[in-house]
């Protein structure tokens, strides 16, 4: 695990006041939408020789063979440039590539999905400019600021676009997202994806390639599926989640650390209520670490989410949390680990758990 390698500790506890997620209040323009569609921070330096799979998964060793062929053959293509952002300049469409357009990685939650796909991105021989990356989330967003039309005008000169985390739970979304896609495809833009569970598909906690092919519809032609199997790599050989701490001591060291954000837990799911999630990775901009108090069980399943969400920024970032209350495997009630959202549930409390170890430097003697 890897950490965020600046976090310093005030000489004095009591020099400055620590930061407030709950005094944010971030608004974030479309431009900014568009030019952060690239791998997280957590994933700048990922490589497929960074990869290490799993000598007892050879499906892992195989996927990397794989998108490696894949990522080669999207070479750039001659005569074709960078467009600007509202697609004025349009560049000749790039040459669909050999095979298959789409690839789509399917496996449980931490198996190193995300790592693949950040590594497909950065293999590709195109500027960065002409790749993009983001969640399903981070697309519809990106949707809903710029309009369909302008967003299939802004990525059809792309060679790559990378979907993490594709999400089935909303129709309306499914189709929208499934439609533009066609464009894209038609337009001569790779794809590639991971996915979420759909409601109701307990099992692995994870869906079959054949749900998602099923939900692209007239897409599944143009995907190749990469099963991906294996255990949740954050836990592999790794201690169990620290126990968490007293809120004196949350309170002190997010005081005595440079960068700290010092929040109460409830409240921050009543801010988290005023924010759109879209805004959630502007809401950690800067944040050297989380320092919360209190944590307590979600009440419901709408809050549940928006925290899936911050703890997906969080990770995205590697800020680490330091938390006083309840463990975050107590986070969410039986019913809802049960239920068609476990998936979501059990990946947020596998990343804040991997948060919370990164966070124990934070009180060791500097």
């Amino acid at each position: 695990m890897s950490g965020t390698g600046s976090l310093t500790r005030s000489p004095i506890a009591a020099e400055a006041a620590p930061l407030s997620l709950c005094a944010r209040e971030p608004h974030v323009p479309a431009d900014r939408l568009v030019a952060e569609m690239v791998p997280p921070p957590r994933f700048d330096s990922v490589r497929f020789g960074t990869y290490i799979p799993d000598p007892n998964q050879p499906s892992q060793s195989e996927a990397v063979r794989v998108l490696e062929g894949f990522a080669a053959g999207l070479g750039p293509v001659p005569g074709t440039g960078r467009r600007g952002f509202f697609g004025f300049g349009r560049a000749k469409a790039p040459k669909p590539p050999a095979g298959p357009r789409g690839v789509y990685l399917d496996g449980g939650y931490g198996v190193g999905k995300t790592h693949l796909l950040a590594s497909l991105w950065h293999a590709t021989p195109a500027e960065p400019a002409l790749k993009a990356f983001g969640t399903f989330v981070e697309l519809t967003n990106l949707v809903g600021a710029l309009g369909f039309q302008q967003t299939v005008q802004t990525l059809s000169s792309h060679r790559l676009l990378c979907i993490d985390e594709f999400e089935l739970d909303d129709p309306g979304d499914t189709v929208l997202v499934s439609t533009l896609l066609g464009k894209l495809v038609d337009a001569g833009v790779a794809l590639a994806a991971t996915s979420n569970t759909l409601p109701g598909k307990l099992g692995e906690g994870r869906f079959a390639a054949a749900d998602f092919l099923r939900e692209i519809q007239g897409l599944s032609a143009h995907f190749r599926t990469l099963r991906i199997d294996g255990e949740d790599y954050r836990h592999r050989g790794l201690p169990e989640a620290p126990a968490p701490y007293s809120d004196e001591e949350v309170t002190r060291t997010a005081h005595a650390t440079e960068g700290a954000s010092l929040d109460d837990f409830p409240q921050l799911l009543e801010h988290l209520a005023r924010v759109h999630p879209s805004r959630y990775g502007a809401l950690t901009d800067g944040l050297k670490a989380v320092c919360l108090t209190d944590v307590q069980p979600i009440p419901d399943q709408s809050t549940a989410l928006r925290l899936v969400v911050l703890a997906d920024r969080l990770y995205d970032r590697e800020v680490p949390v330091l938390a006083s209350g309840l463990p975050f495997d107590q986070l969410f009630s039986e019913e809802m680990l049960k239920g068609g959202y476990r998936k979501k549930y059990f990946r947020a409390i596998s990343r804040l758990t991997a948060l919370a170890r990164d966070a124990q430097r934070l009180t060791e003697p500097q």
